[in-house]
């Protein structure tokens, strides 16, 4: 027979997963605890039990979501048989491709820090301490971007890896955001996402070279 800790750690497991597939489907506005309850098919008020509200399992979703882009580019780094340009290249995408594959979540991960949660959830937060910790997000986020900067000071080394990496991470955001809303038209630019990618990786390239010959 399980746990008390175990059955709690399956349910919040269906829960997740309820609602990461409900905001895959409608986005946020389609997450509401009762129609993640019904989704995962507990009692109306388990939901309560492990999350202060909507806010709160959203942050939770998006704390798995960076996790998931922060393995992959964590295997990425781990790869021996990767060049630095290649490891570049696939983190750069991995982040792309959340937008492409999941731009629901794509725009929750990049939600401004401190938009989610109305009072009343932080009343709840303050009161009831449920389940779940709201940095979780941002920890998360940092880890991705420490996986990310360990990458890029491979290739350009540690004394510009910060830099380099501030401009490469807001030029994917960018594609990633204009490929997402459609105004990266192929047409009018007369490129593609990918092409892009493979445009920052070689200018990121060229410049460490010149830097090692300096």
């Amino acid at each position: 027979m399980a746990t008390r800790a175990e059955s709690a750690a399956v349910t919040r497991r269906s829960l997740l997963d309820a609602a990461a597939e409900l905001l895959d489907e409608g986005g946020p506005e389609a997450v509401t605890l009762r129609e993640v309850g019904a989704r995962a098919g507990v009692t109306r008020g388990a939901p309560y039990r492990h999350f202060a509200g909507k806010d709160s399992l959203l942050t939770a979703v998006a704390a798995e979501g960076w996790e998931r882009v922060g393995d992959r580019v964590q295997a990425l780094r781990a790869d021996p048989d990767l060049p630095a340009s290649e490891r570049l290249r696939g983190a750069l995408r991995a982040l792309i491709d959340v937008g492409r594959r999941q731009p629901h979540l794509y725009q929750l991960l990049f939600k401004p820090q401190g938009a989610r949660g109305d009072g009343l959830e932080r009343v709840r937060l303050q009161l009831c301490g449920p389940e779940g910790d709201p940095t979780a997000a941002v920890r998360a986020a940092g880890r991705f971007q420490d996986e990310f900067q360990a990458i890029v000071a491979a290739l350009v080394g540690e004394a510009d890896a910060r830099h380099y990496g501030a401009l490469l991470m807001t030029s994917a955001h960018g594609i990633a955001g204009m490929e997402l809303s459609g105004h990266l038209d192929g047409d009018k630019w007369r490129t593609t996402a990918d092409e892009l990618v493979d445009t920052l990786v070689r200018m990121v390239s060229d410049a460490s070279v010149t830097t090692w010959e300096t």
